[in-house]
């Protein structure tokens, strides 16, 4: 599996990464059950509020070898302060249509 993942912009600051990576590592929350190696082709913010530039930089890590597309959980669950971002569901649909079905979307990391 290789995947590009998609962060909050303004969690940036705030986290550098390390639970995304350990849970990668470990096939641990979202990852478990995954039998194959994963390997990260990106990690890149969704652009900061609305969220569009999530929509290119997805179809972008897709074109660079991603088969599948993570929105870490900053965006989707607001860790690690709780604030979940409101264009997430805006932003996972868009990405859905732009990357196509072949691309295998997760909306979590832990």
């Amino acid at each position: 599996m290789k995947i590009g993942i998609i962060r909050c912009q303004q969690t940036e600051d705030m986290c550098p990464g390390t639970m995304d990576f350990k849970v990668i590592r470990e096939k641990k929350c979202a990852f478990e059950g995954i039998e194959e190696d994963i390997e990260i082709i990106g990690m890149v913010s969704c652009g900061g509020c609305p969220g569009k530039k999530a929509i290119i930089r997805a179809r972008d890590m897709v074109k660079r070898g991603a088969d599948t597309v993570v929105l870490a959980s900053c965006i989707t669950r607001g860790n690690p302060i709780g604030i979940p971002c409101p264009h997430a569901t805006i932003i996972e649909e868009s990405i859905k249509r732009q990357v196509g079905e072949d691309v295998q979307m997760i909306n979590y990391t832990h």
